[in-house]
């Protein structure tokens, strides 16, 4: 039986930090991602995408081509925007600027969140949560290698 895909869902922070800094775990996971494997699916949200442009049209305004540039290699799947009946189910799961989020992740039928963001997303399973949150280390440290090691022969 082949094993199927790994949808990891890029939080905001992980594609910015991947894209300004040349080491670390954001940057390594955005570096695998671009070699496009089979086995691995990178997504976001729109409203990531939303979030990462204004950020950086503030911040790093020559950041932008960039970005997109990166995002073209990952061949990111892109969630559209989440709607009021998407929101409601992650109501109270989290800040509401941070709720559109799991919402996108959800959608995107991601099996990993992978963020920065420890305050507003505690690492883990939650209850009717089919996805689990980790951060950029967590994902790259601990489970990228046991999923890819059932690759190799």
């Amino acid at each position: 039986m082949a094993e199927r895909n790994l949808r990891v869902f890029l939080d905001s922070n992980v594609l910015i930090s991947g894209l300004i800094s040349d080491r670390g775990a954001p940057r390594l996971l955005l570096d695998i991602l671009s070699l496009r494997l089979p086995v691995l699916t990178a997504v976001t949200g729109a409203y990531n995408i939303a979030e990462v442009e204004r950020n950086l049209s503030v911040r790093l305004p020559d950041a932008l081509p960039v970005f997109r540039a990166v995002l073209s290699l990952m061949s990111v799947e892109m969630i559209p925007l989440p709607g009021k009946a998407d929101l409601r189910r992650w109501a109270g799961s989290t800040a509401d600027k941070d709720a559109p989020v799991l919402a996108s992740a959800f959608m995107g039928k991601a099996d990993v969140l992978v963020t920065g963001d420890k305050r507003h997303f505690p690492k883990g399973r939650r209850p009717g949560q089919p996805f689990e949150i980790l951060s950029p280390a967590e994902f790259v440290d601990e489970v990228l290698p046991g999923f890819l090691k059932k690759f190799v022969p």
